[in-house]
């Protein structure tokens, strides 16, 4: 035999299994309406059990592994085609629903917002992008920031979340965790980071270099060119341009931006430091309560996972069977559970579209803990 007439074989196996695929699938579907009729859930967790323990024992040792991936992954698809023929609702597509129906069709123009830091951070920056007239209150914490949008003293805040070159803000999403919020929109700024100093400063002068430690970090060839200078990281790169202008002292200098050159009076010593000219940050705009504007093409998720293998595939399966793309896959490690993380999903769907629903009615079966952060657009 040669390669032409193994994959002859091949197809012809491959025609008998999609048959036997197409008679499973449309025997779930009579599952699913019996289990309508009786009230019974889609999941029966000891039935898959036993199922891909008695698969397991009959399969050859050598590929036994890969059949109890092969049917865990027809066993998903099944419980997809079940919920989408039952229609089930949960906590989420009901919220999403009646958020859809309440939000304005506009986003506001004008609001009270909270951001980290102050006049002149690049949090500013992006909310200024986000609202015609915004009405900015700055806060020294992100922690604060979320706090101040859960006890409704500001409608919405700005927070950053990934830089393009230095990545994600770890400190974000730790805080994401014991918070309450929901995503309404997201915004990209281009960072330029300059350095600045008194005027009149000579670069010999410099001793200690100031700024948020994700700009230093975005900056790390530039700094590597002075290696007598002390480098001290701050709250934000506005603090640090307002460090020096208020500190009439020619020895330090900050990483910080154009604008708070000319906010704050002082010299651009050597302009664009950083060491990618393709460098954007990407701020989140929270809310308290679920707002999804028209056109929302974009949600978010957190998920803690069962603690066993396959948990996070069998997710990632789901996304695949319905045609989802995931664009972004975060985990950060659980306070006090060892070795357990919380996953963070963003997913490139229309928040109209059945398949999006029906997702979000699954997803719940899944996790241990399962929270819908909100479907939004962002702002390029």
């Amino acid at each position: 035999m040669d390669l032409s007439d193994y994959r002859r074989e091949i197809d012809s196996i491959d025609d008998q299994l999609l048959s036997l695929f197409s008679q499973r699938m449309n025997l779930s579907a009579e599952i699913a309406a019996y289990k309508q009729e009786n009230s019974l859930p889609v999941l029966d967790v000891r039935r898959e059990q036993e199922k891909l323990r008695t698969l397991e024992e009959k399969s050859p040792e050598e590929i036994s592994d890969y059949t109890v991936s092969l049917f865990s992954l027809i066993m998903e698809l099944s419980r997809s085609r079940q919920n989408r023929i039952l229609h089930r609702s949960s906590l989420e597509t009901k919220a999403i629903e009646c958020a859809l129906r309440e939000t304005p069709q506009l986003f506001p123009e004008k609001a009270i917002v909270a951001c980290q830091g102050v006049e002149g951070a690049y949090s500013a920056i992006a909310c200024e992008k986000l609202f015609v007239r915004p009405n900015i209150f700055f806060f020294s914490t992100f922690d604060a920031v979320f706090s101040a949008i859960e006890k409704g003293l500001c409608r919405y805040g700005v927070i950053p979340v990934e830089n393009s070159t230095a990545g994600t803000v770890n400190a974000v999403y730790d805080l994401m965790l014991k918070h309450d919020f929901r995503i309404v929109r997201s915004v990209r700024v281009k960072v330029d980071h300059n350095l600045l100093v008194q005027p009149g400063t000579r670069k010999e002068e410099i001793r200690e270099i100031y700024s948020h430690a994700q700009a230093i970090a975005q900056c790390s060839e530039f700094l590597q060119g002075m290696p007598n200078v002390k480098v001290i990281p701050c709250e934000n790169t506005a603090v640090a341009a307002k460090k020096v202008a208020e500190s009439g002292d020619h020895g330090i200098a900050a990483l910080s931006s154009r604008a708070c050159s000319r906010l704050y009076g002082l010299e651009i010593l050597e302009s664009d430091v950083q060491d990618s000219g393709n460098n954007h940050t990407r701020f989140i705009c929270i809310s308290k309560n679920l707002e999804i504007y028209p056109g929302a093409d974009r949600t978010s998720l957190m998920m803690v996972l069962p603690h066993e293998p396959g948990s996070l595939y069998k997710v990632l399966s789901r996304f695949y069977a319905l045609g989802i793309n995931l664009i972004k896959l975060e985990s950060r490690p659980l306070p006090e559970r060892s070795f357990e993380f919380m996953f963070y999903f963003d997913l490139d769907t229309s928040v109209y579209s059945p398949k999006f629903i029906q997702l979000m009615g699954e997803l719940s079966d899944l996790a241990e803990e399962f929270e819908y952060l909100g479907s939004y657009t962002e702002v390029i």
